[in-house]
């Protein structure tokens, strides 16, 4: 008996990955009441469609101090499948002291994006829910990364580190 298959990535696949995201910045709001409901939401659906079409090469979210990461949650895509597991959401941080910090959320995209002109760019991004600008993600504060969960679906994964404070 032959048998093959064809795995086809899908929104429901995107939506899987970004549902496991948008779940951290759920927990991350029980220990920090950021960000607010409305953003997760938004924020898990560019997520998703930007995956989709596999225009993502990182994410990340956080709080930052003077430009300088306090506690963050960072994802790198990898489409080839080399990442096995997958994990349940969550073992967010929590009790670092936030005062005078902001919420921040960076992403990157991939070689893919960049292919696009910048007709087809302009026209993805104004149907999106946020609105992104250029800049620079935080630098490392006081602290260390750490790999420690892996969220997978239909062979792409999101490899999450987590950075901590000392």
């Amino acid at each position: 008996m032959t048998r093959s298959a064809t795995d086809t990535w899908t929104l429901t696949n995107a939506k899987y990955l970004a549902s496991k995201v948008t779940t951290d910045m759920l927990r991350c709001q029980q220990n920090y009441r950021e960000p607010d409901n409305d953003a997760i939401n938004s924020y898990g659906t560019e997520l998703a469609l930007l995956l989709r079409d596999g225009y993502v090469a990182t994410y990340e979210f956080g709080f930052k101090r003077n430009e300088q990461r306090l506690v963050s949650w960072s994802y790198t895509v990898d489409a080839t499948g080399s990442i096995s597991a997958d994990d349940r959401p969550g073992r967010v941080v929590s009790g670092v002291d936030i005062s005078n910090a902001v919420f921040f959320n960076y992403l990157t995209y991939s070689p893919a994006w960049g292919r696009l002109a910048q007709a087809e760019r302009d026209s993805i991004k104004a149907g999106l829910p946020i609105q992104r600008v250029s800049g620079e993600p935080p630098a490392d504060g006081q602290g260390y990364w750490e790999r420690d969960l892996s969220y997978t679906s239909s062979g792409v994964a999101l490899g999450r580190k987590t950075f901590r404070p000392l």
